[in-house]
């Protein structure tokens, strides 16, 4: 599965909200998902299992627990994918900048005029 279509599903991106601030334990997950979308444990099973298997999130023991992070793994295959448009935006933002600083600067080195301090 190809990682936008694993990111394509609502679900998934709200667990991975949901997993972001840190581990969480996946009756946890199953519960908030449920609450939100109102799906059942098996059904925010497989979307854990998905997430899982596609680098997004990975799971650990805790006794009985199963407790849910993210991955970075999958992360880092959207930013690849991404990274090959960087070229494109990147000048455009730096343009954008710059541009921004000169106005901050002309603003900033302009006459004052008139009463109570206002700017021309």
């Amino acid at each position: 599965m190809h990682v936008f279509e694993v990111l394509s599903d609502p679900v998934r991106r709200r667990i991975l909200e949901l997993l972001g601030p840190g581990e969480m334990a996946s009756g946890a997950v199953v519960e908030a998902i449920g609450r939100e979308f109102g799906i059942t444990q098996a059904a925010v099973s497989q979307h854990l299992k998905v997430l899982r298997e596609s680098g997004f999130a990975k799971v650990r023991a805790d006794a009985q627990r199963r407790l849910y992070s993210v991955d970075a793994a999958g992360l880092q295959a959207v930013d690849a994918w991404i990274g090959q448009f960087r070229g494109f935006w990147e000048p455009k933002l730096d343009a954008l900048a710059t541009e921004i600083a000169r106005g901050k600067r002309a603003r900033r080195n302009a006459p004052v005029s008139g009463r109570a301090g206002k700017r021309a």
